[in-house]
């Protein structure tokens, strides 16, 4: 995967692990956006969700960390969005199989459910697995909703 520059976004459920994501992610050397939000006040996860999808399809970073209570809102949010490929990690694994065969450009994570360590290997997991094209290219190519 190339990176450009990591976009994260998160809700006041995902703003623990979003510290130390933004840590991790400034001791390995990546560059990031951050789309807030900035402290574990309740807000909306759509919000935040939106900036980070926005900031993908205009080229401004890529590819994206999203972090809710549980990743679902926001993988359910930022898939909305055509050119989004939103992928729930709970574990390294999990990882490497949205970007093997997903081609996944965003990592979702659960923050309430997974510690730093988990999420360290997650991160390290989904950055450096490559995309294996082939037969799961004409699966991505059939998943924007045509209108």
């Amino acid at each position: 995967m190339e990176i450009k520059t990591v976009g994260v976004a998160c809700d006041h459920a995902g703003y623990p692990l979003k510290k130390y994501v933004l840590m991790w992610l400034e001791e390995h050397g990546y560059e990031y956006k951050d789309y807030g939000t900035w402290s574990d006040q309740s807000v909306d996860y759509p919000d935040f969700a939106h900036e980070l999808a926005a900031g993908i399809e205009n080229g401004e970073v890529y590819p994206g960390i999203a972090i809710c209570g549980s990743g679902e809102g926001m993988t359910m949010c930022l898939n909305k969005h055509q050119s989004i490929r939103a992928g729930l990690a709970w574990c390294a694994e999990i990882a490497h199989m949205i970007r093997q065969h997903n081609d996944a450009n965003v990592l979702v994570m659960p923050g309430r459910f997974i510690d730093n360590n988990t999420a360290g290997q997650i991160m390290s997991e989904f950055f450096k697995t490559t995309f294996e094209g082939g037969r799961h290219q004409k699966r991505i190519d059939k998943i924007p909703v045509k209108a």
